[in-house]
């Protein structure tokens, strides 16, 4: 494990997963941050599953949950803290911020410091708080980089995935935590009880395969998104990372590669 610099990413979700794995494959070393109580739905390809199950692996390279002051930039794997304020930045170092957290509105904080900012999607202007933007949006062109302006702003609605959007996403009905009645990579029919919050039922809104479900810890409030049904069912595999994280995290390296910074260039960690 090497205490060199490397690159940051603020969101260990399905999409800065994604990108953390392309990074690992394209030579760079990686850490992630995250909250304490992730909310990540499709669990299988997310490296926040770690804050929850202590290490995992994302389509073939492991994560592990560290300390803040234990982790580091190590070679083909990755390390996950939780830090939602960036506190270990100043002790890692790194050579370029990703900002994987999807919030879809200005960030606040946390401030990387002087060192190149790339953005995942909307709510990032380039020349204000990224240097460069990388496209979500299916219908924009996901993994598109962008140099000036902002990324296709948020429409609401999820992307059409066969035939289906909005019906697909299982919302929580209160606020609580979910008790599940099944398991991600499970087959439910329409109108069945995958689960509960707050006394209340989680109903499938058509038939397919359950590819996401919120970890049973987290903190949900009524109307936020618990889980994913894709009606192609068994020919999916929950654990395989999609076209749309493969071409972002393609996206990230791009930019890395505009902005020069090589996977090569080994920072230091302040003492």
């Amino acid at each position: 494990m090497s205490s060199g610099g490397g690159i940051w990413i603020q969101g260990a979700g399905e999409l800065g997963s994604a990108v953390a794995v392309c990074l690992v494959r394209a030579g760079y070393r990686v850490v992630l941050a995250e909250t304490a109580l992730p909310m990540a739905v499709r669990r299988l390809v997310c490296f926040a599953e770690a804050v929850y199950a202590g290490q995992v692996e994302v389509a073939g390279i492991a994560g592990h949950l560290r300390d803040g002051h234990q982790a580091g930039f190590g070679e083909g794997v990755v390390d996950i803290i939780v830090d939602p304020a960036g506190v270990q930045l100043v002790r890692l170092r790194p050579l370029a911020y990703v900002d994987a957290r999807l919030a879809k509105r200005p960030p606040t904080s946390p401030d990387p410091g002087p060192i190149p900012r790339i953005g995942l999607g909307p709510g990032f202007t380039c020349g204000v708080d990224a240097d460069l933007i990388v496209e979500t949006h299916r219908e924009a062109g996901p993994g598109r980089v962008i140099e000036h302006g902002a990324a296709a702003p948020d429409t609401g609605v999820p992307g059409v995935v066969g035939g289906q959007a909005l019906a697909r996403l299982l919302r929580a009905p209160a606020a609580g935590r979910l008790r599940p009645r099944c398991a991600i990579g499970d087959l439910v029919t329409q109108g069945q009880v995958v689960g509960e919050v707050g006394g209340l039922p989680v109903v499938a809104g058509l038939d397919g395969l359950l590819r996401g479900l919120v970890h049973e810890r987290a903190e949900l409030h009524a109307g936020v998104k618990v889980g994913d049904v894709d009606p192609r069912g068994a020919s999916i595999d929950p654990r395989a990372v999609s076209d749309k994280g493969w071409a972002v995290g393609d996206g990230v390296v791009e930019a890395l590669a505009r902005l020069g910074v090589s996977a090569g260039r080994w920072g230091g960690v302040a003492d």
